[in-house]
């Protein structure tokens, strides 16, 4: 005699539905990001002696760079020529 389960089975997302839930993750992110760059930048007017802030946005600024890079699908040299441009 075969035993029966209750099984229900989640549908896995559709990837229209991965896309949005992962591109509502990042706006949500990037919004974080912004406040704590104004929470950065309130330390670095406190302590404007202190190199460790700008070494820590030279960090997030490579990151970036590199985030732009890949999802533009251009060289990380590419990526600093437009920020150069703006200059």
């Amino acid at each position: 005699m075969k035993k029966r389960t209750n099984k229900t089975t989640t549908p896995e997302p559709t990837a229209a539905q991965m896309y949005a839930a992962r591109r509502s993750d990042i706006a949500r992110l990037l919004d974080v990001l912004q406040m704590e760059l104004d929470r950065h930048a309130e330390g670095a007017k406190a302590d404007p002696r202190n190199w460790g802030f700008a070494g820590s946005l030279g960090k997030v600024r490579s990151d970036l760079i590199d985030l732009v890079g890949f999802l533009s699908n251009m060289d990380r040299e590419h990526v600093e020529a437009f920020l150069d441009d703006a200059e």
